[in-house]
This record gives structure tokens, C-alpha cells and sequence, in this order.
């Protein structure tokens, strides 16, 4: 194996001079090629796997928001049987007082109830919502990190199967993970 400093060519006057590093057009133009192949492949996946999710997540987001309106209707409803039923309250005459006593008592619990069912719905909704898309952000972010694995191993697999042997591919694969670590993933 050849010292990277110590490379000489011949120059078309016989002189000699050194080069750095041993670059020459084919390694750049190979290196050239494989960044953006690999550029390619990153607007690819892009395009096939953040677009669908983002998706996925903007119609969720628009069906929890339909779910909250539909729960503040619900609410504005029963804020309007409540109005209704004190109408009916201030205008009944005095000898119907007992009759209205017991409807009284009726309302204000029918709409103790239905505001309570509607918190308590509105609530449950929107934890759920909360649940889901923490789950489905988290399902996305686990499948997208095992196939940018899958990808950059077959990848590293083609470009240093040809130069070095595989404990040597072995090893530098799980280097490179150990240096990407899985905070990566998660940011």
C-alpha cells in the first residue's frame, strides 16, 4: 500500500511532481456521481414517505376539529334549552307553580347533564385525538427510520463491498451507527 503523501507523476517535461492525497478525476467524478444519487434518493423518499404522512396528519387534524365544533354546537344548544326553559319559567302564571318547580328542577339537570356529557365527550375526543397522533407520528417516525437504515446499509454495503472485506464493512457499519445514535431519529 502506497503512503498517501509520497504519489509521483511525470509531467510531459520528465519532471516529477507530488499529488495530495491521490485524487484524481475518476475518484472525483465517481464521487460526484454518488452524491447525487444519494441526493436523488433523499428527494425520492421524500416525496414517497413525508408527503403521505403529512396527509395523514392534516386530515386527522381537520376530523378533530370538526369533532371540536361539532362539541362547542352541542354546548351553544344546550345554553339555548337553558335559555328556553327560563322563558318558560318567568312567564308561567302562579297557580302552575308547583308544575314549574318540578320542570325547573328538570332543566337545570337535563342541562347539568348534557354540558357535563358534552365536557366530558369534547374531552375524551380530544385526548383521544391527542393519542392517536402521538401514536401514528410515532408508528411514522419508527417505519422511516428503519427503511433510511435498510437504504443507507445497502448503499454503504454496494460502494465498500468492491474495497474491503466485511469485517472491516461489519465494523463500519456499526461504528456509524454508534456515532448517529438514536437521538438522531428522534429530532
Amino acid at each position: 500500500m502506497e503512503p498517501l503523501f509520497n504519489t509521483v507523476l511525470l509531467t510531459g517535461t520528465g519532471e516529477t511532481m507530488e499529488r495530495l492525497f491521490d485524487l484524481d478525476f475518476q475518484l472525483l467524478h465517481d464521487a460526484a456521481w454518488s452524491a447525487l444519487a444519494v441526493f436523488i434518493l433523499f428527494l425520492a423518499m421524500s416525496y414517497f414517505l413525508f408527503n403521505p404522512i403529512k396527509e395523514i396528519l392534516k386530515k386527522r387534524q381537520d376530523r378533530i376539529e370538526g369533532d371540536l365544533n361539532s362539541a362547542a354546537r352541542d354546548k351553544e344548544e344546550a345554553a339555548e334549552l337553558k335559555s328556553q326553559y327560563e322563558d318558560k319559567i318567568r312567564n308561567v302564571e302562579k297557580e302552575s307553580e308547583e308544575i314549574l318547580s318540578e320542570a325547573r328542577k328538570k332543566a337545570v339537570a337535563n342541562e347539568n347533564r348534557i354540558v357535563a356529557e358534552a365536557k366530558e365527550e369534547a374531552s375524551r375526543i380530544i385526548s383521544q385525538a391527542r393519542e392517536e397522533a402521538k401514536l401514528e407520528k410515532q408508528k411514522a417516525y419508527d417505519e422511516m427510520k428503519t427503511e433510511m437504515i435498510q437504504i443507507a446499509s445497502l448503499m454503504a454495503q454496494k460502494v465498500v463491498s468492491a474495497s474491503i472485506d466485511t469485517t472491516v464493512q461489519d465494523s463500519l457499519v456499526e461504528e456509524t451507527l454508534k456515532e448517529v445514535g438514536e437521538k438522531t431519529w428522534q429530532s
